[in-house]
Formats: structure tokens, sequence, C-alpha cells
């Protein structure tokens, strides 16, 4: 028998060491492999989208609870029909938030009250404005404003009426009352 050295190439009729055939049980081991390692991304993957979702869900509950949740709302409308002041109830805040939409200010020995007129019975005073500021706040509840269609500001001797009693002069500004759907 003929030996080459190693720089010389192998002849082809000479057998060479043949690689053993690859089994089916190698072929079945390495795509186990590969489907635990799909498995494992996927868990890890799934895990992380669901933490980011609840994270996600717990930033907006916390920014609707910070959210004003407006239940009621009136314009009301001075004599020429132009509205004069804007009058909404958010009960998480537990108070009626006024916001004046005109100039018109009471005067020194004057001030403004807040008038819920319901359907039957006496107007039902819901406060004095004590400032001439564009912006105010009055303390209320979810049931201030319950079946009351109608508000009014009138104009009183300074310090409004005492409880009890209806209003002195006629309304200076009026509206109905809308309840918002949440």
């Amino acid at each position: 028998m003929k030996r080459f050295a190693a720089s010389e190439p192998m002849p082809m009729n000479e057998t060479s060491p043949a690689r053993p055939p690859i089994s089916p049980a190698s072929w079945w081991r390495a795509a186990t492999i590969v489907c635990l390692l799909l498995m494992a991304t996927a868990t890890a993957t799934g895990v992380s989208m669901y933490e980011q979702f609840k994270a996600q869900i717990q930033h907006l509950q916390t920014k609707l609870q910070s959210t004003a949740q407006i239940k009621y709302i009136a314009v009301l409308l001075d004599d020429s029909q132009a509205p004069a002041l804007l009058v909404t109830l958010d009960p998480q805040d537990g108070a009626l938030q006024l916001q004046r939409l005109n100039s018109v200010t009471e005067g020194r020995e004057d001030s403004m009250q807040l008038w819920a007129l319901p359907a039957s019975g006496d107007p039902r005073s819901l406060g004095v404005l004590e400032s001439s500021g564009k912006t105010l706040r009055l303390g209320a509840n979810d049931k201030t404003l319950a079946d009351v269609p109608q508000l009014a500001i009138s104009v009183e001797n300074k310090g409004g009426v005492a409880q009890g009693k209806g209003p002195r002069l006629p309304y200076l500004f009026k509206g109905a009352v809308v309840q918002k759907a949440l």
C-alpha cells in the first residue's frame, strides 16, 4: 500500500474515513433545544409585556382619578341671554366651581348669592360669592344639584340673605342645570 504525504492530495479511489450518518435522534435533540429556547424567549417576552400592561393601567387609573369628573353644568344667562356665569360640580372635588363670563361685579355694599331653584318649593341658597375674582368655589356635594332644574344669582346686601329666606331682589342671572353622563 502506498503512503501519501500530507501535502499530496488523496486519490479518489482510496477510501477515506466516512462521517457517521446523522441519526434521527440527533435531529430531535436539536429541534427540542431550539423549541425550548423559543419557549423561554416567548415566556420572557410575555411576562415583560404583562408587566408593561399593568404599569400602563396603573398610570391611566391615577390619571383618571386626578382628572375632573364634572357631573353637573349650568350656564347662567343675563337679561340679554348672554352667558354670565359658568357653574360646574365635580363630586370628587366636593365643590361648585363658578367662573364669571362677563364683567359684572357686585358693589361695595352688595353680595352675589347663588340659588338652587327646585321644580317645587322655595329657592335654596347655595352660598354667597365672597370674592370678585374670575373663578370661585363653593362647598357642595353630589346631592346639592340633584333634582334642581335651574340655578340663579341675585344681588343681596353684604353677606347675603339669612338661611331659610328667599332672595330679596329679582334674579340677575338664571340658567338650566344639565346633568352630564359620566
